[in-house]
């Protein structure tokens, strides 16, 4: 059976504790007396004269052999008593039995024809916590039955004494960092911010073991194990302006030791441009929606023809979340930048840390993006972060988007398509498509998106997650395999990544390890070979941390960048197509809180999106895209920055008008 961790058992208060004494001479189990009534059995059989004193009282026994103590109290082979464990998610907690003793944690079951037999004589010597326990051992047994009953465990952990150790020293750093944090800032009179506070479920879930099991042990290691702030190669060298890494518009950089400071500067030498903080204020109050009666009401109908209303949706379209993708393009620039100093290796590293990047927007992400119309398209010129951004809508069924990305020194391209999976409770959402990653010097990267699940669609609280293998092939030395790890329901660290960099004769050469919603490490070696103080020098280095979130991030929990994206700065209507998101109706009137109006227009607007089909059918062709026979990737076809210069628009259509009365739909 799985064995099971000592830290998933259910908290229990211990009400009552009862140590079975063993007689030093036959070893048989004494009774326990109560302290009440050995006193007052004693003040009856001696009664004390007047002018004596009381007899002082009996020296405490000596500890039994072979004793240990825990808690300051004298046991004897160890721990036994009545906890919960999870079981799976039918059956959810049972009580099971639990013995702890010489570092082996056993679990048996209290229930059935397999239950076991507990009793003063079974449990002798160890301490019996609980009061439910103590009822079991005390209550009669069948002696000719129990008797010959096995005690044979369901299960057992041999817990690793060294693993404590190592996490209590991490929590102890921690929390030596966090009051020289602390001081530093009283001593200079200032508190900031962008400081970083641990909360109280952040310091629970530092304390005690992680899940272990046979499967994950050889695949994934507990990333805190390798963040000791003592270990981390990493100072806050100075401030940088980036419009959209903070409110003030002062991003921190950080430069390791060992790692050259001009390379931290690098994607972040561009010209500040002011962008806003925060979405306008809704001119309505929203009402929310039930999904659930959504469903019920449209029971027997073709779901194709109903209109949600946009209280599921967030002001942007799927065409914007692509470009989200690169709010850390910086990561590339470096890349760019290694790969000219002849460090292939440092490239690939912060090629793996961009490719896990564009995860970290979608933690808390509970409101789906619109859905582009057939030939919709969306372009992102961001000087401040050196790249020129264009995706359109290229196929309707299936639903297809393109995107090219061009920046200082590569070239990024790709399309995306999704193949989803309704289980009932949970969607999946298995990504068909491949991202490509070309440099100026020839070297190339490609891999594919994870799967992507969502839970609780129903009843609970809606979550998102990421799971599977990520392979980044690279055209030269080095390749990339990414694993993320699937979230349980009772897991204590979600969102664990790990991955290993192997050269062409398939040697690791670098480690990678930390969580897609947080952070990103790398070690140059093996760990899965060897323990990380085998190498002095191999030491865990940053290589990426998601920016801290916006103060207003509103119901949808929309990240700093990405509140950017529908912006209208002045001036930049005149220059768009008539095809670009931001000139979306629904979409502009779910982002001024205009909730009426927004619904009227989505219903409008999936109406005409009906003649998609039709058109696709009729030979329409993508605009800016094409894909060549044999290629099953849309590339991007050029001239639209050119048209946009001329303000040329005379190609492309009026999606978001009225119907075409010339179009006629059967």
């Amino acid at each position: 059976m799985h064995p099971f961790p000592f830290c998933c058992v259910s908290p229990v208060i211990i009400e009552e504790t009862e140590i079975m004494p063993v007689c030093p001479q036959t070893s048989c189990l004494l009774p326990a007396v109560n302290d009440e009534e050995s006193r007052s059995n004693d003040a009856s059989n001696n009664p004390i004269r007047p002018g004596t004193f009381p007899p002082p009282p009996p020296p405490p026994p000596p500890p039994l052999p072979n004793c240990s103590k825990l808690n300051n109290i004298v046991v004897g082979g160890g721990v036994a008593g009545i906890l919960q464990k999870w079981v799976n998610y039918g059956k959810g907690w049972r009580s099971r039995w639990f013995v702890l003793h010489d570092g082996v944690l056993s679990y048996y079951k209290i229930h059935g024809p397999h239950k076991i037999s507990v009793s003063r004589e079974t449990e002798k010597g160890i301490r019996v916590i609980g009061e439910d326990s103590l009822k079991l051992i005390r209550k009669p047994k069948n002696q000719g039955v129990e008797a010959n009953r096995r005690r044979r465990p369901l299960g057992e952990v041999h817990l690793k004494t060294e693993k404590f150790d190592l996490e209590t020293k991490v929590v102890d750093e921690s929390q030596h960092r966090s009051k020289q944090a602390s001081s530093s800032k009283f001593r200079n009179g200032k508190y900031s911010e962008g400081s970083v506070t641990d909360s109280d479920d952040d310091n629970e879930r530092q304390d005690g073991p992680e899940e272990e099991s046979d499967e994950d042990d050889s695949t994934y290691f507990d990333t805190r194990e390798f963040l000791s702030s003592n270990s981390l190669r990493r100072t806050d060298s100075g401030h940088r302006r980036s419009s959209v890494d903070s409110d003030d518009g002062l991003a921190l950089v950080n430069s390791r030791n060992g790692v050259d400071v001009d390379m931290q500067m690098v994607g972040f030498n561009y010209p500040y441009v002011q962008r806003r903080k925060s979405l306008p204020e809704p001119k309505e109050k929203e009402k929310g929606v039930s999904l659930w009666s959504m469903i019920k009401d449209n029971i027997g109908k073709d779901l194709t023809k109903v209109c949600l209303p946009v209280y599921f949706n967030e002001p942007l379209s799927s065409l914007q979340k692509c470009f989200e993708d690169l709010e850390y393009s910086y990561l590339l620039d470096r890349a760019y930048e290694w790969g000219k100093r002849g460090n292939s290796l440092m490239r690939i590293l912060n090629v793996a840390a961009f490719a896990m990047s564009g995860y970290a927007s979608t933690d808390g992400r509970n409101c789906k993006p619109f859905n582009p119309l057939l030939g919709e398209t969306y372009e992102a010129d961001y000087p401040d972060k050196g790249v020129r951004f264009i995706s359109e809508k290229v196929s309707h069924h299936p639903m297809i988007v393109a995107c090219h990305c061009e920046g200082r020194g590569w070239k990024f391209w790709g399309d995306s398509n999704l193949k989803s999976k309704f289980w009932g409770r949970s969607i999946q959402l298995d990504p068909v498509g491949v991202l490509t990653l070309e440099f100026d010097d020839g070297e190339v990267f490609q891999w594919s998106k994870v799967t992507t699940s969502i839970y609780n669609l129903i009843l609970g609280k809606l979550y998102c997650d990421h799971y599977g293998t990520m392979r980044i092939q690279g055209n030269q030395e080095y390749s990339c395999k990414l694993k993320f790890k699937e979230q349980s329901i009772i897991d204590r660290n979600p969102h664990q990544v790990q991955g290993l960099v192997q050269n062409r004769t398939g040697n690791t050469v670098s480690t990678l390890f930390g969580k897609w919603d947080e952070s990103l490490f790398y070690i140059n070696s093996d760990v899965a070979s060897k323990s990380k103080g085998d190498d002095p020098s191999s030491e865990p280095v940053l290589l990426w941390e998601r920016s801290k979130p916006p103060k207003d991030p509103t119901r949808y929990n929309l990240t700093r960048f990405a509140i950017n994206l529908n912006e209208l700065t002045p001036g930049l209507k005149e220059k768009l197509p008539p095809t670009d998101s931001r000139l979306r109706p629904d979409q502009r009137h779910l982002e001024n809180g205009e909730y009426d109006l927004a619904n009227a227009e989505k219903l409008r607007l999936e109406q005409r999106q009906r003649q998609a089909r039709k058109l696709q059918e009729r030979g329409w062709q993508p605009q800016w895209f094409h894909k060549e026979k044999g290629n099953d990737t849309y590339q991007y076809i050029g001239g639209y920055w050119e048209t946009r210069e001329q303000s040329k628009w005379d190609s492309c259509p009026d999606i978001f008008g009225q119907i075409n009365s010339e179009i006629v739909l059967d």
